[in-house]
Protein backbone atom coordinates (compact mmCIF):
# COMPACT_ATOMS: atom_id res chain seq x y z
CA UNK A 1 0.00 0.00 0.00
CA UNK A 2 1.32 3.43 -0.99
CA UNK A 3 1.72 5.78 1.96
CA UNK A 4 0.32 9.30 1.85
CA UNK A 5 2.95 12.04 1.99
CA UNK A 6 2.95 14.59 4.81
CA UNK A 7 4.92 17.86 4.80
CA UNK A 8 5.92 18.57 8.42
CA UNK A 9 7.47 21.92 9.44
CA UNK A 10 8.85 22.18 13.00
CA UNK A 11 12.00 23.90 14.28
CA UNK A 12 12.17 21.96 17.57
CA UNK A 13 14.33 19.07 16.36
CA UNK A 14 13.63 16.80 19.34
CA UNK A 15 9.87 17.14 18.98
CA UNK A 16 10.20 16.83 15.20
CA UNK A 17 12.12 13.56 15.52
CA UNK A 18 9.55 12.02 17.87
CA UNK A 19 6.55 13.18 15.83
CA UNK A 20 8.07 12.13 12.50
CA UNK A 21 9.04 8.76 13.91
CA UNK A 22 5.50 8.17 15.18
CA UNK A 23 3.75 9.28 12.00
CA UNK A 24 6.00 7.27 9.71
CA UNK A 25 4.24 4.11 10.85
CA UNK A 26 1.35 5.37 8.71
CA UNK A 27 2.75 7.96 6.29
CA UNK A 28 5.82 9.13 4.44
CA UNK A 29 6.88 12.28 6.31
CA UNK A 30 9.15 15.01 4.93
CA UNK A 31 10.45 17.31 7.70
CA UNK A 32 11.67 20.90 7.30
CA UNK A 33 13.02 22.99 10.19
CA UNK A 34 11.85 26.40 8.93
CA UNK A 35 8.98 27.88 6.95
CA UNK A 36 10.96 28.94 3.89
CA UNK A 37 12.38 25.46 3.39
CA UNK A 38 8.89 23.98 3.78
CA UNK A 39 7.45 26.29 1.11
CA UNK A 40 10.24 25.49 -1.37
CA UNK A 41 9.80 21.77 -0.71
CA UNK A 42 6.05 22.04 -1.27
CA UNK A 43 6.63 23.72 -4.63
CA UNK A 44 8.93 20.92 -5.79
CA UNK A 45 7.13 17.81 -4.53
CA UNK A 46 3.64 16.36 -4.15
CA UNK A 47 2.08 16.13 -0.68
CA UNK A 48 -1.28 14.93 0.61
CA UNK A 49 -1.39 16.95 3.85
CA UNK A 50 0.60 19.53 5.84
CA UNK A 51 1.42 19.76 9.56
CA UNK A 52 2.95 23.09 10.63
CA UNK A 53 4.34 24.63 13.78
CA UNK A 54 3.58 28.35 14.03
CA UNK A 55 6.65 29.93 15.62
CA UNK A 56 9.51 29.08 13.21
CA UNK A 57 12.52 30.94 11.80
CA UNK A 58 12.53 32.61 8.35
CA UNK A 59 8.77 32.17 7.80
CA UNK A 60 6.22 31.44 10.51
CA UNK A 61 3.44 28.91 10.18
CA UNK A 62 0.74 31.50 9.54
CA UNK A 63 2.63 33.00 6.57
CA UNK A 64 3.54 29.53 5.35
CA UNK A 65 -0.11 28.41 5.38
CA UNK A 66 -1.12 31.59 3.52
CA UNK A 67 1.45 30.85 0.79
CA UNK A 68 0.42 27.19 0.59
CA UNK A 69 -3.23 28.17 0.16
CA UNK A 70 -2.36 30.26 -2.91
CA UNK A 71 -0.82 27.12 -4.45
CA UNK A 72 -3.38 24.54 -3.30
CA UNK A 73 -6.81 25.48 -1.95
CA UNK A 74 -7.75 21.98 -0.80
CA UNK A 75 -4.74 20.29 0.81
CA UNK A 76 -5.37 19.62 4.54
CA UNK A 77 -3.35 21.83 6.92
CA UNK A 78 -3.04 21.20 10.66
CA UNK A 79 -1.30 23.62 13.02
CA UNK A 80 0.62 22.37 16.06
CA UNK A 81 1.43 25.17 18.46
CA UNK A 82 2.15 26.20 22.03
CA UNK A 83 0.17 29.40 21.34
CA UNK A 84 -3.00 28.84 23.37
CA UNK A 85 -4.86 32.13 22.91
CA UNK A 86 -8.27 31.90 21.29
CA UNK A 87 -7.22 34.69 18.90
CA UNK A 88 -4.35 32.55 17.56
CA UNK A 89 -6.63 29.57 16.97
CA UNK A 90 -9.17 31.75 15.18
CA UNK A 91 -6.44 33.35 13.05
CA UNK A 92 -5.09 29.93 12.05
CA UNK A 93 -8.53 28.66 11.04
CA UNK A 94 -9.33 31.86 9.13
CA UNK A 95 -6.12 31.42 7.14
CA UNK A 96 -7.49 28.12 5.88
CA UNK A 97 -6.16 25.57 8.37
CA UNK A 98 -8.34 22.51 8.95
CA UNK A 99 -7.44 22.13 12.62
CA UNK A 100 -5.26 23.54 15.40
CA UNK A 101 -3.74 21.30 18.09
CA UNK A 102 -2.18 22.72 21.24
CA UNK A 103 1.24 21.44 22.37
CA UNK A 104 1.75 19.06 24.04
CA UNK A 105 -0.52 17.10 21.75
CA UNK A 106 -1.47 13.46 21.42
CA UNK A 107 0.24 11.72 18.52
CA UNK A 108 -2.76 9.40 18.24
CA UNK A 109 -5.13 12.37 17.96
CA UNK A 110 -2.96 13.95 15.27
CA UNK A 111 -2.94 10.72 13.26
CA UNK A 112 -6.71 10.33 13.56
CA UNK A 113 -7.29 13.90 12.41
CA UNK A 114 -4.98 13.36 9.44
CA UNK A 115 -6.99 10.27 8.46
CA UNK A 116 -10.25 12.22 8.54
CA UNK A 117 -8.86 15.07 6.41
CA UNK A 118 -7.10 12.74 3.96
CA UNK A 119 -10.34 10.83 3.35
CA UNK A 120 -12.17 14.10 2.78
CA UNK A 121 -9.44 15.28 0.41
CA UNK A 122 -9.65 12.04 -1.58
CA UNK A 123 -13.42 12.49 -1.96
CA UNK A 124 -12.85 16.01 -3.29
CA UNK A 125 -10.28 14.72 -5.81
CA UNK A 126 -12.71 12.09 -7.08
CA UNK A 127 -15.43 14.71 -7.50
CA UNK A 128 -13.03 16.95 -9.45
CA UNK A 129 -12.31 14.10 -11.84
CA UNK A 130 -15.92 13.20 -12.54
CA UNK A 131 -17.20 12.88 -15.11
CA UNK A 132 -14.80 14.83 -17.37
CA UNK A 133 -12.17 17.53 -17.19
CA UNK A 134 -10.63 19.93 -19.65
CA UNK A 135 -6.90 19.55 -20.34
CA UNK A 136 -6.08 22.46 -22.66
CA UNK A 137 -7.94 21.74 -25.93
CA UNK A 138 -8.77 18.15 -24.93
CA UNK A 139 -11.65 16.74 -22.93
CA UNK A 140 -10.43 13.96 -20.68
CA UNK A 141 -13.06 11.42 -19.64
CA UNK A 142 -11.38 9.33 -16.97
CA UNK A 143 -14.38 7.01 -16.60
CA UNK A 144 -14.42 6.00 -20.24
CA UNK A 145 -10.65 6.26 -20.80
CA UNK A 146 -10.97 8.79 -23.62
CA UNK A 147 -9.09 11.93 -24.59
CA UNK A 148 -10.56 13.99 -27.41
CA UNK A 149 -10.92 17.38 -29.04
CA UNK A 150 -12.57 18.53 -32.24
CA UNK A 151 -9.80 17.01 -34.36
CA UNK A 152 -9.12 13.58 -32.87
CA UNK A 153 -9.99 11.03 -30.21
CA UNK A 154 -7.62 8.75 -28.30
CA UNK A 155 -8.74 5.63 -26.47
CA UNK A 156 -6.45 5.31 -23.45
CA UNK A 157 -5.20 2.13 -21.84
CA UNK A 158 -5.87 1.68 -18.14
CA UNK A 159 -2.28 2.61 -17.25
CA UNK A 160 -2.31 5.68 -19.51
CA UNK A 161 -5.57 6.72 -17.90
CA UNK A 162 -4.18 6.32 -14.37
CA UNK A 163 -1.04 8.25 -15.24
CA UNK A 164 -2.95 11.15 -16.78
CA UNK A 165 -5.27 11.28 -13.75
CA UNK A 166 -2.22 11.52 -11.48
CA UNK A 167 -0.78 14.39 -13.52
CA UNK A 168 -4.15 16.17 -13.65
CA UNK A 169 -4.39 16.02 -9.86
CA UNK A 170 -0.99 17.73 -9.65
CA UNK A 171 -0.67 20.14 -12.60
CA UNK A 172 2.42 22.34 -12.84
CA UNK A 173 4.08 20.42 -9.99
CA UNK A 174 7.25 18.34 -10.17
CA UNK A 175 6.39 14.73 -9.35
CA UNK A 176 9.21 12.47 -8.26
CA UNK A 177 9.84 9.44 -10.47
CA UNK A 178 9.64 7.04 -7.52
CA UNK A 179 6.44 8.70 -6.33
CA UNK A 180 4.74 8.09 -9.71
CA UNK A 181 6.03 4.53 -9.85
CA UNK A 182 4.78 3.64 -6.38
CA UNK A 183 1.39 5.22 -7.12
CA UNK A 184 0.87 3.34 -10.40
CA UNK A 185 2.93 0.16 -10.07
CA UNK A 186 3.41 -0.20 -6.33
CA UNK A 187 7.21 -0.34 -6.71
CA UNK A 188 10.04 1.71 -8.18
CA UNK A 189 12.19 -1.07 -9.64
CA UNK A 190 14.10 -0.87 -12.93
CA UNK A 191 11.45 -2.50 -15.10
CA UNK A 192 8.67 -0.27 -13.77
CA UNK A 193 10.89 2.73 -14.45
CA UNK A 194 11.35 1.73 -18.09
CA UNK A 195 7.59 1.25 -18.42
CA UNK A 196 6.96 4.72 -17.02
CA UNK A 197 9.20 6.25 -19.69
CA UNK A 198 7.14 4.48 -22.35
CA UNK A 199 3.83 5.79 -20.98
CA UNK A 200 5.18 9.33 -20.65
CA UNK A 201 6.20 9.14 -24.32
CA UNK A 202 2.67 8.04 -25.25
CA UNK A 203 1.09 10.96 -23.41
CA UNK A 204 3.49 13.35 -25.12
CA UNK A 205 2.44 11.91 -28.47
CA UNK A 206 -1.26 12.35 -27.70
CA UNK A 207 -0.71 16.03 -26.88
CA UNK A 208 1.96 16.74 -29.51
CA UNK A 209 -0.30 19.09 -31.49
CA UNK A 210 -1.44 21.01 -28.41
CA UNK A 211 1.00 23.71 -27.29
CA UNK A 212 -0.94 24.18 -24.07
CA UNK A 213 0.31 20.90 -22.55
CA UNK A 214 3.89 19.78 -21.98
CA UNK A 215 5.32 16.81 -20.12
CA UNK A 216 8.71 18.04 -18.92
CA UNK A 217 11.51 15.77 -17.78
CA UNK A 218 13.13 17.20 -14.63
CA UNK A 219 16.64 15.68 -14.53
CA UNK A 220 17.36 13.35 -11.62
CA UNK A 221 13.95 14.11 -10.06
CA UNK A 222 10.95 13.21 -12.19
CA UNK A 223 8.34 14.82 -14.46
CA UNK A 224 6.00 17.80 -14.58
CA UNK A 225 2.85 18.32 -16.62
CA UNK A 226 2.91 22.02 -17.51
CA UNK A 227 -0.37 23.62 -18.55
CA UNK A 228 -0.43 26.99 -20.27
CA UNK A 229 -2.35 29.68 -18.39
Amino acid sequence: MIKKRILYAEDDLTLAFLTKDGLEVFYEVVHCDNGEAALETFKKEHFDACVFDIVMPKKDGFDLATDIRTLDKNIPIIFLSAKTLKEDRIKGLKLGADDYLIKPFSLEELQLKLEVFLKRSLTQEIKVLEPTMQVSSYTFDSKNFTLQNDKCKHQLTERENELLIFFCKNPNQVLKREEILKHLWGSDDYFSGRSLDVFISRLRKYFQDDEGVKFDNVPRIGFKMTLAV
